[in-house]
């Protein structure tokens, strides 16, 4: 037997002992924890290959696909080879990585896992394992999402949830994580069959049939890691189900547990543990609509036997609405609780949820037992046990203000808030009444947003008041300017006036006037009727 120290199994964060024996091989983390055991029997090879943490060893099981222990020092090399073909009878292959840095090489499908060859050394390997989905991306691009770990913790073994061993979690143990890549596939190809043994083999001759790379590339992936199957019998099978989130539902066989909502369009959302994922988006719930008045009839695919397993949960004949018996289904299957609406909550027009939006997506907020629940897209759950404040308010211009509000449900510890806007103001009271009899925290902003547009609009009243009676006043001193003179002090009237004017009839000329009527000799003679009259201008003349 042969005892290494240091050894990381399926990179995993934290080392351990590895033991390698003539009945099969185990690991043990240093920090304790369950075991990881091999049985000798079920080795179908193994590598030896230089890794990040020194020298990788990479066993080819039967039924646990590809198995990695890296850490190993250089000189152990000899003991591992030894002990192998000792024990196992088989021989430790020395594997070299391509290092030139190349993006284009040759893809080769092996039992186990996806190598990626350039210049026939491997640039990297995927095992099938880690492979949560791929779909065609272009007509010669194929991508292929790889698995995330459920949480940070990743250090348990033999397919515990959350261990380095649990499957496709070996992106657990890296800061990084790797969550999609693409394969530019171009040209045709020929398919190839499988021997006996499940290797690849080539068709020659007039049996040759060409494809398409990309989508025989596709078609080889999804029947490798075997995406899309399921496991077992159909037991029901319901038509034409429309799922509101996501759309497009195509992903391995994942747990999931029962919450139904009720409205009018029947709503049913199912949360998904680990969350469904397309690209970069998760999908922690699966929400479905039926038609509120279809009904199905159904005879489950179950043997008597197992009928007898899930007696009093499942019976073998259906024929209720489409949305019961699915609910039945995973509350008898699953053992999940049914969620329905609280009966303590019934809305102004007598639904069991209001309408409203987050941010642009309109939908419905349906008030349960325990918590929120928002459908359909982005569905959202929120427990009341983790609500600090609930606050209602009224955001937008004066019209909008009197016949919406929205309602910002806090989290504790600081984890957010989820805010839900355009609600009618006919569901205020209801919701008020509700959040009281569950004794959560409410805020009414509402109210004192009230008090300061009253106090807002008297100040606006006064403000306007006062600017009419300036206006006023401006407006009859305006008048009074326009139609009155001041008294000028130096004016006086004909009576007062010593001095005539030059064209008033009491006028008199003076001294030079009268010498030249003296002397044109007619000072003495009768009145000139003309006299009195105004004289001509000279004419101008030019000189």
């Amino acid at each position: 037997m042969e005892s290494f120290e240091g050894i990381h199994l399926d990179l995993s964060k934290l080392p351990g002992k590895c033991r390698i024996a003539e009945s099969g091989l185990g690991w043990k983390p240093s920090g304790g924890g369950d075991t990881f055991t091999l049985d000798g029997s079920d080795i179908d090879g193994a590598q030896w290959s230089r890794a990040a943490r020194g020298y990788e060893l990479k066993i080819l099981s039967r039924k646990l696909g590809v198995i990695q222990f890296d850490g190993f020092d250089q000189e152990d090399v000899d003991r591992v080879g030894k002990v192998f073909k000792l024990f196992y009878g088989i021989n430790l292959e020395n594997k070299e990585h391509a290092l030139r840095g190349w993006n284009w090489g040759k893809a080769e499908f092996g039992k186990a896992e996806l190598a990626f060859n350039v210049q026939n050394r491997p640039a990297f390997e995927i095992p099938y394992s880690e492979i949560l989905n791929t779909n065609l991306a272009g007509k010669n691009e194929v991508a292929v999402e790889l698995s995330l770990p459920v949480g940070g913790n990743e250090t348990g073994t033999n397919g515990h949830l959350g261990g380095a061993r649990s499957k496709g979690r070996k992106a657990g143990a890296a800061r990084d994580q790797l969550v999609e890549m693409r394969f530019y596939v171009p040209g045709t190809a020929t398919k190839k069959e499988q021997d006996e043994e499940g290797e690849d083999k080539s068709v020659d001759g007039s049996d040759a049939e060409e494809h398409n790379a990309a989508n025989l590339f596709y078609e080889t992936l999804k029947d490798k890691a075997e995406i899309g199957q399921v496991a077992g019998d159909t037991i029901a099978t319901f038509l034409d189900v429309l799922h509101l989130t996501p759309r497009l539902v195509h992903q391995k066989a994942t747990n999931y547990c029962g919450e139904i909502a009720n409205d009018l369009l029947e709503v049913a959302s199912m949360s998904t543990y680990p969350p469904l994922r397309q690209g970069q988006t998760q999908y922690p719930f699966l929400v479905m609509q039926f038609k509120r008045e279809e009904e199905v009839l159904i005879d489950l695919n179950m043997t008597d036997e197992l009928l007898e397993k899930y007696k009093g949960k499942l019976v073998a004949h259906y024929e209720q609405p489409a949305h019961s018996v699915v609910a039945i289904l995973f509350r008898g299957l699953a053992g999940k609780r049914v969620v329905t609406p609280s009966k303590d909550f019934v809305s102004h027009h007598q639904q069991s949820g209001v309408k409203c939006s987050i941010k642009a997506n309109e939908g419905h907020l349906f008030c349960l037992d325990k918590s929120f629940m928002f459908v359909p897209k982005p569905a959202t759950y929120i427990a009341f046990e983790k609500v600090a404040v609930i606050t209602m308010s009224r955001v937008g211009g004066a019209v909008s203000a009197s016949r919406t509000f929205d309602i910002s449900v806090t989290l504790k510890e600081g984890l957010g808030e989820h805010q839900f806007s355009n609600i009618n103001r006919e569901e205020q009271k209801p919701l008020e009444d509700f959040f009281e009899a569950k004794g959560l925290r409410t805020k009414n902003e509402m109210t004192e947003d009230s008090g300061a547009l009253i106090a807002a609009a008297l100040k606006d009243v006064d403000m306007a008041s006062s600017d009419e009676e300036v206006v006023a006043a401006r407006a009859d001193r305006g008048s009074a300017d326009e139609d009155e003179e001041s008294v000028d002090e130096d004016f006086r009237t004909d009576s007062e006036s010593d001095v005539a004017e030059e064209y008033d009839s009491a006028h008199e000329s003076s001294g030079s006037d009268a010498e030249m009527a003296d002397a044109d000799g007619e000072a003495d003679g009768p009145p000139n009727p003309r006299a009195d009259e105004r004289p001509k201008k000279k004419a101008k003349t030019s000189k």
